[in-house]
């Protein structure tokens, strides 16, 4: 039988998974990649260490995709955390687990992902064409045929379309593949930025510039009704709000802004009391403390810099001695410490967002070989689709899965074997 051809367009981590992966599995494989050279958003991700994968349990994995998150149970129940682990280490790549359960490099060097991963690709016997970008998919009779370049028509037998996103135009992630996509027939779930800084209403924020809150709850309040919540770490900023938790519900308050509907953020100060319990200690700081000023009993409770900002906000003179605390102030600070609210007024650009929410409808591709129900023979890997996780890892490691499956099902089979590098 002749070699079957196989064009991956797009030269990320989802690209080059799919492009070695049908290399290794008897294709001829080009990728197609815009950019002058490949893997440029893998080598800044997770500011420049590379959150590879999360050794979370399937199903908690899983959750952390949302509803959507049971298309990728095929894929993942093929390739997931640990064989991208003992991928990456046979191919000389020492790895760690930190917090949370993120894996990195040891190196804590996202190129040495990249440059890795490269090496494996062109050592599997893939052509990588950069200054390559790609006008349209050719279609005949529902059957890819092959792709329109620059350099004019290209036949090949399958196709992965891995572009990624619209997050970090800078490093080629454009959107480019919707288009493609659409032109043949896809629907596309509108894109919008995901892990993405909030901006939010007054000066709040701007004097809290640059404080970080370690072990907080933040929650999202969509026009008074209580939304999703996430515990750990956020960042004030100039312009409003940022860190881990912050990106992870940045979802929720871009989709519901885009709805034109009224977003705050609930910071509570003091997640591990309830309300009883954080009231008794303020009686117990004040019945010890009496003789101190409101300002210093806060210096008890509070970061420095974030104590104007609740004198403000509780409206209580900061020298009255804490003795004199009536109940209705008490239960007034009590209630600022579990319920601090910011107004969110927007959200930051595509430049700063970590991924792309929305994108190729998965209605339409099947979960068992990432391949179009509509085209016969264009398959699709990575952040091209409508899939987007938390941060932690969950997104890269469905970049490498999609990217697995699509490239072993466009070499002309399923491929179940979780063969090794």
């Amino acid at each position: 039988m002749p070699e079957r051809t196989v064009i991956v367009i797009g030269g990320g981590p989802a690209g080059l998974m799919a492009a070695g992966q049908a290399a290794l599995a008897g294709a001829s494989v080009t990728v197609l990649e815009k950019m002058p050279q490949p893997a440029r958003k893998l080598r800044i991700t997770g500011k420049g260490r590379c959150n590879l994968t999360n050794i979370a349990p399937l199903p908690e994995f899983i959750g952390h995709f949302g509803p959507r998150g049971v298309f990728l149970r095929s894929c993942f129940a093929r390739f997931f955390s640990e064989d991208l682990v003992a991928f990456f280490e046979a191919l000389g790549v020492p790895l760690v687990t930190e917090r949370g359960g993120r894996v990195f490099p040891e190196s804590e060097r996202a190129a040495e992902i990249a440059d890795a991963l490269l090496r494996w690709a062109r050592g599997s016997g893939v052509a990588l064409r950069p200054r390559a970008p790609v006008a349209a998919i050719l279609v005949r009779d529902g059957r890819v045929r092959g792709v329109r370049a620059e350099a004019g028509e290209i036949a090949a037998d399958a196709i992965v379309l891995a572009t990624g996103g619209a997050s970090y135009p800078a490093t080629g992630s454009t959107g480019d593949g919707y288009a493609l996509a659409r032109a043949v027939g896809h629907t596309i779930v509108p894109p919008r930025p995901a892990l993405v800084p909030l901006v939010t209403a007054g000066n709040v924020a701007t004097r809290l510039q640059g404080l970080s809150l370690r072990n907080v709850t933040a929650r999202v309040i969509v026009d008074g009704r209580r939304r999703p919540e996430a515990f750990g770490e956020m960042l004030f900023t100039h312009f409003g709000l940022s860190g881990p938790i912050i990106l992870t519900l940045s979802r929720t308050a871009v989709d519901a802004l885009r709805e034109r509907r009224g977003v705050e953020i609930a910071i509570d100060l003091k997640p591990a009391l309830d309300a009883a319990k954080l009231d008794e200690r303020l009686r117990r700081e004040i019945r010890e403390h009496g003789r101190r000023s409101y300002r210093t009993l806060l210096g008890e409770l509070l970061p420095r810099t974030l104590i104007p900002v609740a004198i403000d906000l509780t409206e209580i003179d900061p020298e009255k001695p804490g003795s004199q605390l009536g109940a209705k102030e008490r239960m007034r600070l009590r209630d600022w410490l579990k319920d601090f609210r910011l107004t969110v007024t927007g959200h930051r650009s595509w430049e700063e967002a970590v991924i792309t929410a929305g994108g190729i409808d998965t209605r339409a591709v099947d979960p068992r070989t990432m391949e179009s129900r509509i085209v016969a023979g264009l398959h699709f890997a990575g952040e091209v689709l409508d899939i987007d996780a938390d941060t932690g890892g969950y997104n890269l490691q469905a970049a490498f899965s999609t990217g697995w499956m699509a490239g072993r099902a466009a070499a002309g089979g399923r491929a179940l074997r979780k063969d090794r590098p």
